[in-house]
């Protein structure tokens, strides 16, 4: 056991935690017409296996966390095909930042969600998650990401008429 986790646990845990960090960097760069190829790969494949390893838990119905499990892979699809695939070319390029921007916010919100089910003062305040503590978090959070997200996408498309401006797949 790792920290009071299994081992299969910690590791998804981990690779949760390690999505989060570098996709906030990443959503950043985007905002700043950055260039982050290593970092971006490293967020989009921590992501999916994060996605991935949260099937591997015991579970006997699809739950809500299988559904955001799927909806973000299927977001995370787009991103890849946008970047890896269409390498940003016209519309891959907007459509990449909402995909991976998405992505990021779903990592978050189940983040929000553990911790309010695992941190003893959260869980004080909103036991069943729908008291306001909890409803608030989440509504800031997705404030935040929409309008963060609408600036990510403007900043990322304006690069100058440069049709290699901002993140390279190369």
């Amino acid at each position: 056991m790792i920290f009071g986790m299994d081992t299969f646990t910690f590791v998804h845990v981990a690779l949760s935690l390690i999505g989060i960090a570098t996709g906030i960097i990443v959503f950043l760069g985007f905002i700043a017409n950055a260039e982050m190829a290593g970092l971006t790969a490293i967020f989009l494949l921590t992501t999916v296996l994060t996605s991935v390893t949260g099937f591997g838990f015991p579970f006997t119905k699809l739950l809500p966390s299988h559904i955001v499990g799927i909806i973000s892979l299927v977001f995370l699809a787009g991103a890849l095909y946008a970047l890896y695939v269409a390498h940003l070319a016209g519309a891959w390029r907007w459509v990449y930042v909402v995909t991976a921007s998405v992505a990021l916010y779903l990592n978050v919100f189940v983040l929000i969600v553990q911790l309010f089910q695992k941190v003893p003062a959260l869980h004080a305040v909103a036991p069943t998650q729908a008291e306001t503590p909890f409803v608030a978090a989440q509504g800031i959070t997705l404030v935040v990401f929409i309008a963060l997200g609408y600036l990510a996408v403007r900043r990322f498309r304006t690069d100058g008429g440069s049709p290699d401006a901002g993140l390279r797949s190369a």
